[in-house]
C-alpha cells in the first residue's frame, strides 16, 4: 500500500474521532446550559457566616448520605469546593462554584446567592468583599525540568 494511502486513512480515522468528539461536547454543553437555567430560577440570597473552606473529596465532605449516592460513581473521588457555613443557627455544608471558591472571605459574613446546596456568587454583607492576596501555584514537575534544561534557576 502506498505511503499516501495509510495516510488517508489515518486522516479519515482522525476526521470521525473529531466528529464524534465534536457531538459529546456540544451535547455536554446543552445539558449543562439546561441545569445552569434549573439553577438560576430556583436561585435566593441568603446571609452567612462562612466557617471553613476546603477542596474535599465527596466523601470525606460531611455531606449527607443521599447527595453522595445520587452522585456518579466517576465523580465521588473528585475534589470539589467545599464551604462550612452557619446559615441562621444551622451549620451547614455548602459546594461552591469553583470561580466563587477563590473569593469567598474566611470568618467573614457574605451574603451568597445559593440554589439547593450550591453557592452560585458572594458579596459582602457589610461592603465590599476583602481582596485576597494572590496565592502563587506550586510549579509542577515538567516546568521545573524545561527551566533547568535552559538554564535557568
Amino acid at each position: 500500500m502506498p505511503w499516501w494511502g495509510v495516510l488517508l486513512i489515518i486522516l479519515a480515522i482522525a476526521g470521525i474521532a473529531l466528529f464524534f468528539l465534536y457531538r459529546a461536547g456540544k451535547k455536554a454543553q446543552d445539558k449543562r446550559d439546561e441545569q445552569m437555567e434549573q439553577m438560576e430560577a430556583a436561585k435566593q440570597t441568603i446571609s452567612m457566616l462562612v466557617i471553613d473552606k476546603k477542596k474535599l473529596p465527596l466523601k470525606d465532605s460531611g455531606l449527607p448520605q443521599m447527595v453522595i449516592d445520587q452522585t456518579p460513581k466517576r465523580y465521588r473521588r473528585q475534589k470539589l469546593p467545599i464551604v462550612k457555613a452557619k446559615v441562621g443557627s444551622k451549620i451547614m455544608i455548602l459546594i461552591a462554584e469553583p470561580e466563587v471558591f477563590d473569593i469567598i472571605p474566611l470568618k467573614k459574613e457574605v451574603k451568597a446567592t445559593v440554589s439547593g446546596l450550591y453557592i452560585l456568587d458572594v458579596k459582602g454583607a457589610r461592603g465590599a468583599l476583602p481582596v485576597q492576596p494572590d496565592v502563587k501555584k506550586k510549579e509542577g514537575w515538567f516546568s521545573r525540568l524545561l527551566k533547568k534544561g535552559r538554564g535557568e534557576a
